[in-house]
């Protein structure tokens, strides 16, 4: 038997196609977190390389100042989240990309991103991602103390989330979220060291693998920053986990 919440869920994703206004999406969707004791919840675009997230969210409610700490602290480039939806078709735990990072070097600071999240009332929660054309476009996320989803809620989420992202995006009159996307044509040796960083390989040791100068590796570092139009390593890398380049 289908509990209450679930078929306000499934009743209004049903709905959403013959919706005709960005706010009584929102207003849809609010209704079905209130449903489930959802507290937070966000929609957000996902830009190949922009750092104006706040400016992709198309629907939501977020802690006060977290979205503004979550950029003041650079949490973008250690994501476990943000990085686990570029392996990820359906929605997931968010304690499940936790655990699937336990051995990267960068685990520590996504430990500290977490506890500062909970500090927030991001006490735990789950992520669906939305795939386009070119990789991963979008996600909505919820969180809340009571955001426990059994197995036929979580798929009934995941057909929300991507109904109501195009959707909105439809209302929004844009057919595509990443405009700035590009199929970057990596090449092989490309793709070989972008790998090896994302296993926290330094240039040296990248060399050594590879049997190449310290130099070349370097050279080849400079092209994949200027191909995917990033600012550093670290950005670098985290660009590739969004587009879904690495794992």
């Amino acid at each position: 038997m289908t509990s209450p919440r679930l078929a306000t869920l499934t009743e209004f994703t049903a709905q959403l196609p013959d919706i005709e206004k960005v706010n009584e999406v929102i207003s849809g969707l609010d209704a079905v977190m209130n449903a489930f004791d959802i507290r937070f919840y966000v929609i957000v675009r996902h830009p190949a390389f922009s750092r104006d997230l706040i400016g992709q969210v198309l629907a939501g409610r977020w802690p006060d100042g977290w979205p503004e700490r979550y950029l003041a602290r650079n949490y973008v480039l250690v994501d476990p989240i943000v990085r686990y939806m570029g392996r990820s078709q359906v929605g997931f735990n968010w304690a499940d990309a936790i655990l699937a990072y336990h051995s990267d070097p960068d685990y520590s600071r996504m430990q500290r991103m977490m506890l500062d999240a909970f500090k927030h009332g991001l006490e735990g929660g789950y992520a669906f991602p939305i795939h386009g054309r070119g990789g991963l476009v979008g996600n909505m996320s919820v969180s809340g103390r009571a955001a426990e989803l059994k197995r036929n809620e979580l798929q009934a989420f995941d057909t929300l989330a991507k109904y109501a992202f195009w959707r909105l995006q439809e209302l929004a009159g844009s057919d595509e979220v990443t405009p700035s996307y590009t199929d970057p044509h990596l090449t092989v040796r490309e793709k070989q060291i972008l790998a090896f960083l994302g296993d926290g390989l330094t240039s040296n040791e990248i060399a050594s693998e590879l049997e190449l100068s310290r130099h070349t590796v370097d050279w080849h570092m400079g092209s994949l920053q200027e191909k995917l139009q990033a600012k550093n390593r670290h950005h670098t890398i985290a660009i590739a986990f969004r587009l879904g380049l690495i794992s």
